[in-house]
């Protein structure tokens, strides 16, 4: 999915300056960009991803109508997501999933041989999924750290929105999953760090960040990102929308890595900074 080229220059936040005796202070003023306008972007739709999750295991899904293969799958991922929400990934029997979902057993090996191949066809789109949507931003802000990072935990929130019950099942599962799985989650959580750890390293790098310990930083971040989509309904009731939580987010990252001296040109970056998830993959 393809980003328009209306879309790679909305709303994002600046770095500029303050008058009067803060004028040489760089100040973070993120802008608003709506989850209306991401959706527009890209489409994370049950049955979007049910279409892509089809194209990727065409070799194992013994399906020949892609139509047919599609509304099944979708039917298949929702009781799972329901299923896990309510009684736990690891309890759930695929007798469990047969009857909640009113498809066969013999139709459920149709599509998976195992529970924990449909455990990592699940983990492999939201994987996808953030892959696609934060790891390529858009070109203009290659040279501007404090809009790439705004941008970059907006489209965090904003696509666990949209993709909320995966993200919830990757997040309260993982200490369930086999090896394999919680390998992947570990890669996933190490890799959007990398992310926003890259951006908040560029920051400080040109001195419009203020930051000890890029590292750390960036994990403390993505705590506050998760908690968007494990704690929803506690937002929900406070009427907070993804919109504001997104400002209240940023403002607050904003105000906590802020430079209170004047930016200066980038420098070489050192060799063993970000050494700890270097190596990550995204996910």
């Amino acid at each position: 999915m393809k980003r328009t080229q209306s879309h790679q220059k909305a709303d994002t936040p600046s770095v500029g300056t303050v008058s009067g005796s803060d004028q040489s202070r760089p100040q973070w003023r993120p802008q608003r960009r709506s989850l209306k306008s991401f959706q527009a972007e890209f489409d994370f739709s049950l049955e979007a991803i049910c279409t892509r999750m089809l194209e990727r295991h065409r070799d194992t899904i013994r399906t020949q109508k892609p139509q047919v293969a599609v509304a099944k799958l979708m039917r298949i991922i929702q009781t799972t997501l329901t299923l896990a929400n309510r009684k736990g990934f690891h309890s759930m029997s695929l007798r469990d999933l047969a009857a909640e979902s009113g498809l066969s057993m013999g139709a459920l090996y149709t599509y998976f041989d195992t529970k924990d191949t449909l455990l990592m066809m699940i983990l492999g789109e939201v994987s996808s999924a953030v892959s696609e949507a934060l790891g390529s931003p858009p070109g203009h802000l290659a040279d501007d750290p404090a809009k790439r990072l705004h941008w970059l935990l907006e489209t965090h929130v904003y696509l666990t929105e949209v993709m909320q019950p995966w993200f919830v099942f990757a997040y309260m599962e993982a200490k369930a999953f086999p090896k394999e799985g919680r390998e992947k989650a570990t890669r996933s959580e190490l890799s959007t760090e990398k992310m926003i750890a890259d951006a908040l390293a560029d920051g400080t790098d040109r001195g419009l960040f203020s930051i000890a310990n890029v590292e750390l930083t960036a994990s403390l971040i993505k705590p506050l990102l998760q908690d968007w989509y494990v704690k929803r309904s506690k937002y929900r009731r406070r009427g907070i929308s993804p919109e504001q939580y997104v400002q209240a987010v940023s403002e607050f990252v904003g105000t906590a890595i802020q430079s209170r001296s004047v930016p200066k040109a980038p420098r070489r970056r050192r060799s063993d900074q970000r050494s700890e998830i270097a190596a990550a993959e995204p996910f």
